[in-house]
């Protein structure tokens, strides 16, 4: 089913969710008593808080579905993202609202010490593990104790033009195969020369037999030139595991292909990405650094400077030359642009790019098939992982109406989800979800193993400064002393005295040795 297609299966919903969408973009400029009007029955009403507008149909869509069989009310309210914590501790401290809100994983240690966070207590006997995607409960846990349900996640993974991939697999499978039917007529001749002899085979290739033989053959290869133009002189099976090998695993793969790459005329470059921004970019280092644990939240669990990063940095650097993207010139609209222009093969996308994709292609813009591969590793020791975003539906401790916004927030975040990408955009966090797009399933793996975005008030600048030495690094720095200045940096504030790291000596690469002939000597050459 088409995005549009889908979006128009669920238009209904949105029309039976049009009070409750008036209250949720009022900013709850509503009165007590219009807001009886709308709802009757005297029934308790939580809110629910969001700040990202594109969730405004759905969320109300899901209040009118839950009110209508529980005995709450369920009003979503839109807020600006400014100043977002400060006032929900200001409305909770006057008069216990919101109920619950829904706050981006980075933010939750902000929230828990400023008392705005409870521990979930999910209704039903619902475990949390096995409901969620182990990632999200890791980006919604601070300290082993879960304080927020995970709702959608962003990740970065590659996405790559498909279309590309599948002439290229059929291009090698037909030189493969024609190579294979030219041995085999070659040997097939060499086996008749041997059975008649010379004059025997020369007879039989110029007379009745030979030309029925040429005929047979002609007739073969007809059928076979017939095929390869439908499509049909291999299997898919075929061509699918051929385009698997093609598809590059690591970063060394990908300058492999760019070596060897017959480009079409409109290809401009065969990897290209938004080097400037690092989310794109963080999957080089992911494996390689710690930053508070798996959960993002122990501030003994740091290490930025180390042989592995800096290795991986190198690499990174090297690719601004193999590539020579110009900082100055790029953006991540940009290039997912040119990629619908089938200017690029491959490049690094978030979840949005499938949204964006199937739009294009519906309105006849993008005229490519595309798909998801996990990010490449720096080589084949050096893994990476990506970096993600879970948002979370947080219940506030100061409300007191925990036990039913633990249960609304268990709803909207494992049960009312199927329609959560088509309405939205924006992928969910529990398991078992059919996201309709395979792409989706592909980003959800990514997902699995990318690293959450840490939630440490004291490393809080980490994210601009490591912005700031993938730039330096990529325009000439040294790594290990950029990264060194990094670590020193965070570690000063995470200690709060000044600190110092011992200067890493990376290993010089051997040279390797030459052999030469017996009675050679260095320096001699050869005849």
């Amino acid at each position: 089913m088409s995005l549009k297609s889908r979006l128009a299966a669920v238009g209904i919903i949105a029309a039976a969710a049009a009070a409750t969408f008036f209250i949720a973009g009022s900013n709850r400029e509503i009165s007590e008593k219009k807001e009886e009007a709308v709802f009757s029955g005297g029934k308790e009403t939580l809110y629910l808080w969001y700040t990202d507008e594109t969730l405004t149909s759905y969320l109300g869509s899901a209040a009118v579905t839950y009110n209508e069989t529980h005995d709450v009310r369920i009003v979503p309210v839109l807020e600006s993202g400014l100043e977002y914590l400060e006032k929900i501790n200001q409305v909770s401290l006057e008069n216990n609202e919101p109920d619950m809100y829904i706050l981006s994983n980075d933010l939750l240690e902000k929230a828990y010490l400023a008392g705005l966070a409870s521990e979930v207590e999910p209704s039903g006997g619902m475990t949390m593990a096995g409901t969620y995607i182990g990632t999200g409960l890791h980006a919604a846990s601070y300290k082993d104790k879960i304080i927020g349900y995970p709702f959608y996640f962003e990740t970065s993974s590659l996405l790559y033009n498909a279309s590309y991939l599948r002439d290229m697999a059929v291009k090698e499978l037909e030189a493969e195969a024609d190579l294979a039917e030219g041995e085999a007529s070659q040997q097939q001749a060499d086996q008749a020369v041997e059975s008649v002899g010379l004059a025997g085979a020369a007879t039989i290739l110029s007379g009745g037999t030979a030309q029925t033989i040429t005929n047979g053959e002609a007739d073969k290869n007809e059928e076979e030139e017939a095929d390869a133009e439908s499509g049909q002189r291999f299997t898919q099976e075929q061509i699918d595991a051929r385009v698997k090998e093609l598809l590059p695993s690591t970063i060394e793969d990908i300058k492999d292909f760019a070596d060897n790459y017959d480009a079409p005329e409109q290809v401009e470059g065969v990897f290209k990405w938004d080097v400037t921004d690092i989310f794109y970019n963080y999957f080089f280092i992911g494996d390689t650094i710690r930053m508070g644990g798996e959960a993002g939240w122990d501030s003994g669990q740091i290490d930025i400077y180390n042989l592995d990063a800096i290795r991986s940095m190198r690499v990174y650097q090297e690719l601004s030359q193999f590539f020579s993207i110009d900082t100055g010139k790029i953006d991540y609209d940009t290039v997912l642009d040119e990629f619908m222009a089938g200017k690029m093969v491959f490049t690094m996308a978030t979840t949005d790019a499938v949204f964006k994709l199937e739009d294009a292609r519906d309105d006849g813009l993008f005229a490519y098939d595309y798909d998801i591969a996990l990010t490449p590793d720096i080589d084949e020791t050096t893994k990476t992982r990506s970096l993600s975003v879970t948002n979370c539906v947080v219940i506030n401790a100061y409300s007191q109406n925990k036990e039913a916004a633990n249960d609304f927030a268990r709803f909207l975040t494992s049960e009312y989800n199927d329609i959560l990408f088509a309405r939205t955009g924006k992928v969910s966090a529990a398991e078992g979800v059919d996201y309709g797009y395979e792409a989706l399933e592909k980003f959800a793996e990514e997902y699995r193993r990318s690293v959450p975005m840490p939630k440490m008030i004291e490393t809080s600048s980490f994210w601009i400064k490591l912005e700031a030495v993938f730039s330096q690094i990529w325009n000439g720095a040294d790594a290990n002393e950029k990264l060194k200045e990094l670590s020193e940096q965070i570690m000063t504030q995470v200690t709060g005295a000044a600190y110092e790291e011992e200067y890493i000596e990376e290993p010089k690469e051997e040279e390797e040795d030459t052999e030469y002939l017996d009675g050679e000597e260095e320096g001699q050459e050869t005849m």
